[in-house]
């Protein structure tokens, strides 16, 4: 493949996900990593799939058409969205008229799976791109890329035993939707898409590290570079309310019932912000148990932190392997302490004691004592938590922090870092 020579005066950095806009946890974080690195005085390129809500870009002629599961589509356009799916050539030929356009230093991808689809990893290697990917879930591993099923933690396809996602139905309860997932799967594998392309792969949370380096993946091509908020674009100062909240996809893995039941038997006052498929069925148990139950509906903005920040504290009851929340992030930079599961990425975001409480995951009794034991703080014990939180977040897991650590991996990947980065890093 011929590469046009270019004389670049900064590094130019290749930034890959499937959605241009904001949609999710992953979504925010590829846009706000895009954000920081212009402001240290990189030239950022975009590459996404093309969709309504993408914000104008200079780029998004080279985007991919796309693909939006659950629209109507005839059998054929099923076909070859299925065929995408699997592997898109069209992806791989959008992708090298855009690296002979701009010949990136380095890429850096996030989730592409499903639309873009890891087939752009063998065009940036053929093009001797480094290439990074930011781990956001576990399909690296588990074909259904959760290690859920039945609302159940589930390592069945360990070992290699992929065949596991279509006996089980894995994927929406479908025989054929997991059909095609297995396909797509084998093929990945067999190739090596990921495992021979990828340099790095950059992981949020310890605990996710160890589970893939459990499945099989080196641990030497993992680096531990956890996710980031920027603390003050959150107020403090809250006056505190009379009740506990929950934020979130109301989705059967959250745990949210058990947190309703936690919350009727540590009669407390419980406010669930958020909408999802278990939405009717979670106010019915709140009607049958008599609990103290608001539902928010969605909110987002000042509405959300204004309900996170009077908050005694931010409940996640999640019971499947969640990655590194930043739910949990934010919540901190509101300086609100947090009650987590003892499950995933979650206990290594939470001082026990110091910026939050913890439970089993699942467990009634252990959630509910958990509720119980920070209402019987003090309103000020409880400020002092969340103080404790935002002064260790803004360290730790802070947009400073996340650049450092970033452009350290992009340097030892032989990029050199233009002036501006190397002030911000030396400086922080």
């Amino acid at each position: 493949m011929t590469v046009i020579n270019q004389t670049i005066a900064k590094p130019r950095l290749l930034k890959i996900n499937n959605y241009f806009y904001r949609r999710g946890g992953a979504e925010a974080v590829f846009l706000d990593h895009i954000a920081m690195f212009e402001q240290a005085g990189w030239d950022v390129v975009p590459f996404a799939m093309q969709h309504e809500l993408n914000p104008p870009s200079p780029w998004s002629d080279y985007f991919v058409s796309e693909i939006e599961y659950g629209h109507e589509t005839g059998t054929l356009n099923k076909i070859k969205q299925v065929a995408k799916i699997i592997y898109s050539f069209e992806a791989q030929r959008n992708l090298k008229r855009l690296i002979e356009r701009v010949n990136p230093t380095i890429a850096h991808a996030h989730n592409v799976y499903h639309h873009l689809s890891p087939a752009i990893f063998s065009t940036l290697k053929s093009a001797g791109i480094p290439t990074v990917m930011t781990v956001h879930d576990l399909k690296l591993a588990c074909p259904s890329y959760k290690m859920l099923r039945d609302a159940k933690v589930c390592e069945e396809c360990k070992g290699g035993h992929i065949h596991n996602v279509l006996v089980h139905r894995c994927i929406k309860g479908s025989t054929v939707l997991s059909a095609v997932v297995l396909a797509e799967t084998a093929l990945h594998r067999s190739l090596g898409l990921y495992r021979n392309n990828l340099d790095r792969l950059v992981v949020p949370s310890r605990f996710y590290i160890d589970k893939l380096a459990e499945w099989g993946w080196p641990r030497e091509k993992m680096v531990y570079i956890p996710n980031f908020v920027e603390v003050h674009a959150f107020d403090t100062g809250w006056t505190e309310g009379d009740y506990f909240a929950f934020a979130g996809r109301l989705a059967p893995e959250k745990g949210i019932d058990t947190l309703i039941r936690a919350a009727t038997l540590a009669k407390q006052k419980l406010v669930i912000a958020g909408t999802g498929p278990e939405e009717a069925a979670l106010k019915e148990l709140a009607q049958t148990l008599g609990a103290d139950v608001v539902f928010a509906g969605y909110l987002s903005g000042k509405a959300l932190h204004r309900l996170i920040g009077e908050a005694k504290a931010l409940v996640l009851p999640s019971e499947w392997y969640e990655n590194a929340p930043i739910s949990v992030l934010e919540a901190y930079a509101l300086e609100t302490p947090v009650i987590g599961a003892r499950i995933g990425g979650i206990p290594e975001m939470i001082l026990e004691g110091e910026t939050g409480l913890m439970a089993a995951p699942g467990d009634t009794q252990g959630l509910a004592a958990a509720l119980a034991a920070m209402n019987a703080l003090s309103p000020q014990a409880r400020r002092d938590m969340g103080s404790k939180a935002r002064e260790w977040i803004s360290v730790e897991f802070s947009s400073s922090a996340y650049l450092r650590r970033t452009t350290e991996l992009y340097s030892s990947l032989g990029t050199s870092l233009p002036v501006s980065t190397q002030q911000l890093t030396q400086s922080n």
